[in-house]
């Protein structure tokens, strides 16, 4: 298949590969502690938002890729805190692709504050289930396609 037949297959992918992607939002007061700050366990749910918006800029979302039997589940995660988000704080998530996917999809993050703080370091590492048989499989065409085309 060609590019040209390849855009009019998947005429909603994006135009050009995004290796990187950065997602703002603003911290809820019910994802902080008694003492103002994000809960620990609040920031794998940033990463999620990272992860979702950069499949986003590429041109489909998990809800797509869960329509056509993909499912992506998180088999590790790793995060270094260095400095507390708190309520009301506009932090921006970095996302990046560690490598062109295979069986797992890698990424790595950072996220800071407004001042710029470097706030957390993490990797994510997810795999590659087809959701009829329940089994591992290869990162879908499309998605090996357009990093492939664009990198």
């Amino acid at each position: 298949m060609s590019n040209c037949d390849f855009r009019k297959s998947y005429p909603f992918l994006a135009q050009s590969f995004v290796r990187e992607n950065t997602t703002k939002l603003r911290v809820r007061y019910g994802e902080t502690d008694q003492m103002g700050v994000v809960y620990y366990g609040n920031y794998a749910q940033f990463l999620e938002q990272g992860r979702t918006e950069w499949l986003r800029e590429l041109g489909f979302s998990y809800k797509w890729m869960e329509e056509n039997d993909v499912l992506l589940p998180v088999t590790n995660l790793n995060i270094d805190y260095k400095l507390p988000a708190r309520y009301d704080d506009v932090i921006s998530i970095t996302t990046r692709l560690r490598k062109i996917p295979t069986f797992r999809i890698e990424f790595d993050y950072e996220i800071h504050n407004e001042q710029d703080e470097l706030l957390v370091i993490a990797s994510t590492t997810l795999v590659f289930i087809n959701s009829i048989t329940n089994k591992l499989m290869k990162a879908p065409d499309y998605l090996i396609k357009i990093l492939n085309e664009n990198s």
